[in-house]
């Protein structure tokens, strides 16, 4: 357990120190969360201290798949499997790239303000991040700093899954990390203070280390002499940078530890699929986690709901809707009934568990996941007491819509203009109790600051409220 985004990231510098000696290098923080562990390593070994800004690039239709990632500097990395498996077509990728490399300028440019980019040609490069459930991005940005010029990629982080590490070893010449727990759950369980880092902390921490390795490169003395003393900026956060759901209260509640929690293989009717199943002490019920196309019972956002969900004393059921075989055909990752199949079976297996035997049930169901989520819950035999989608497609479960019984809350970003126009024809659609919320200034992904803590809070206030004993019919 970490103190915080500061202490992560003195413990991992000493680390790097060690690995690395005397070897000039560079160190790239991901942000924002990763800037301030990353200015604690360029600190404690005197190197330069700067940004790496990458964008997925997701599919059209479905954008938590990515078909590939862009850097700075034109730089583009592909997935050809996916290219060739969902059929996107050149101007479909031309047009996604330009959306995303506008945002990442923009970024890119408030992050610097009029410093240029450090240059990494030739140079180590520490790609640095607060922690990694799956790796993508990381991945991601390894592969952009060696398209930079990278000679040596040394990826460092404090805590991650072990799956996740392993797949960065196959882009970095090397991986740094503190701590690999098979139970890791979410990055924000192994840290006191999770609190999220603003675009003005990190612009703050860039500006502080900018200075100090300034001064040290004239001075004798090392960088980290310069670089001042107390608290960097990433390691605490006013009230007005606060998320939503992220006050003392709900810290509080985290302190009831968890009475139950294991990896299980649920039974699909025959396929056993890994999940994680984890029981808060007096859970008042448990939610299901239903992931959508190119994502997986790993998936950093679903799991960040969890845990928010978890310390409202509510138990959570994070699985594989595939098997790794199945998901090799890319036609499995759409079929919303055969998922929706699979999701019933899997909570009939789970109603009889013992932790959670007799526990009212909810979904919470991103993308396909959420088509696949109604779907199941409009079958007459599914005693489903909530329905919660994030960024879903609620219109794939179509002509099932008007059967949902369970009450049904639709959140949506307000700039994910598309698909916020097909929640709001399925809501019409919609017999049972139903609400449409909306995140402003969100896109499809809830990436912008306090957006996925603001769908947690919604999910926490309406699964709290509908997830009472369902009778039986």
């Amino acid at each position: 357990m970490f103190a915080d985004r500061r202490d992560a990231g003195m413990r991992l510098a000493a680390r790097v120190r060690e690995r690395l000696g005397g070897v000039d290098a560079v160190v790239v923080g991901l942000p924002r969360g990763g800037v301030p562990v990353a200015f604690e390593v360029a600190r404690e070994i005197g190197a330069p201290l700067d940004v790496i800004v990458v964008r997925k690039l997701g599919v059209p239709a479905q954008p938590e798949l990515g078909f590939g990632a862009i850097g700075e500097g034109g730089v583009r990395v592909l997935n050809d499997d996916v290219v060739r498996a969902v059929g996107v077509t050149p101007g479909e990728m031309a047009q996604v790239e330009r959306r995303e490399r506008d945002e990442l300028d923009r970024r890119a440019r408030r992050f610097r303000g009029d410093r240029p980019p450090v240059s990494l040609e030739g140079r180590t490069v520490v790609v640095v991040d607060d922690g990694i459930a799956t790796g993508g991005t990381a991945r991601a940005a390894c592969r952009v700093a060696r398209a930079h010029g990278a000679a040596r990629v040394v990826s460092a982080i404090p805590v991650g899954a072990p799956d996740a590490i392993e797949s960065l070893r196959g882009v970095a010449d090397e991986v740094v990390c503190l701590h690999a727990p098979a139970d890791l759950f979410a990055i924000g369980a192994w840290y006191t203070d999770f609190e999220q880092t603003s675009d003005a902390q990190v612009v703050e921490l860039l500006q502080r280390a900018a200075a100090a390795y300034a001064a040290a490169s004239g001075a004798d003395g090392p960088a980290g002499d310069a670089a001042g003393a107390g608290a960097p900026a990433g390691s605490r956060a006013g009230a007005a940078d606060r998320p939503a759901g992220s006050g003392a209260g709900e810290r509080a509640a985290g302190a009831r530890g968890s009475a139950f929690a294991e990896e299980v293989g649920a039974d699909a009717g025959g396929v056993r699929l890994p999940g994680r199943l984890a029981v808060p002490e007096g859970a008042a019920g448990v939610v299901v986690f239903v992931h959508g196309s190119g994502s997986s019972r790993h998936s950093p956002r679903n799991r960040q709901v969890a845990a928010a969900l978890h310390r409202a004393g509510l138990a959570t059921f994070l699985f594989d809707l595939l098997t790794p075989d199945e998901e090799l055909d890319r036609g499995n990752v759409f079929d919303v009934p055969l998922l929706a199949g699979r999701l019933a079976r899997v909570t009939g297996w789970l109603r009889g568990h013992r932790a959670v035997r007799g526990l009212p049930v909810g979904y919470f169901g991103a993308s396909t996941g959420a088509a696949a989520a109604l779907w199941a819950a409009a079958d007459p035999d599914c005693e489903v007491a909530a329905v919660v989608s994030r960024g879903g497609r609620p219109d794939l479960a179509g002509d099932r819509l008007p059967a949902v019984r369970a009450a049904t809350l639709l959140i949506v970003g307000g700039r994910d203009e598309a698909v916020l126009d097909l929640n709001r024809a399925a809501q019409r659609r919609l017999r049972c109790a139903a609400s449409l919320r909306i995140v402003p200034g969100a896109t499809h992904l809830f990436e912008e600051p306090g957006a996925l803590e603001t769908v947690s809070e919604f999910a926490r206030e309406w699964f709290t409220a509908h997830l009472a004993p369902v009778a039986h019919r």
